[in-house]
């Protein structure tokens, strides 16, 4: 059967769109009152990487098992997403986008360590494919993602750093 999975890798597409189109105008909104970008020149990168890895779950997943366990799991991690959606607000996009002596959010997940959206990203590259019984495809993406969010991680605590001092 393949409509399980269809209907998953649907909503999951479907959400990534409507992110999208939160985070440019929440990107939009930042820097007309005088935030700035940092790391632009890795974005391109990390949206390759999760296109890739969306895309390839619409190539491989369908008419597979869906594992009930993984995605369960998965739909607690759609949870934690909106919960830093809804802690972020405004503030909230794919971007790095830092607005200058804007204060760091410390409410909700952000109470619990630095980048949970980070976290609820990790756990959805691995679980995902999980879910579908592809372990091979989840420990590839997670690799590259882990890459990537070294990389990006660093940028964002660097430039978090410097945009507290910056008025």
């Amino acid at each position: 059967m393949m409509w399980p999975s269809i209907l998953i890798l649907g909503f999951v597409t479907l959400q990534r769109l409507a992110e999208l189109v939160i985070a440019r105008r929440n990107t939009r909104a930042l820097m007309a009152r005088g935030a700035r970008e940092i790391g632009a020149d890795h974005y391109a990168v990390m949206v390759a990487l999760h296109a890739s890895w969306l895309a390839g779950l619409w190539l491989l997943a369908p008419g597979h098992p869906v594992q009930p366990m993984w995605l369960v799991l998965f739909v607690v991690l759609q949870l934690g997403r909106l919960w830093v959606l809804a802690t972020l607000k405004g503030r909230w996009t794919t971007r790095i986008i830092v607005l200058p002596g804007a204060p760091l959010v410390r409410e909700g997940p952000y109470r619990l360590f630095s980048h949970p959206n980070y976290a609820v990203v990790i756990g959805e590259i691995a679980v995902l494919p999980l879910a579908f019984g592809m372990p091979l495809f989840a420990a590839i993406f997670s690799i590259l993602n882990g890459l990537m969010l070294w990389l990006r991680i660093s940028v964002e605590n660097r430039a978090l750093k410097t945009a507290m001092f910056l008025k």
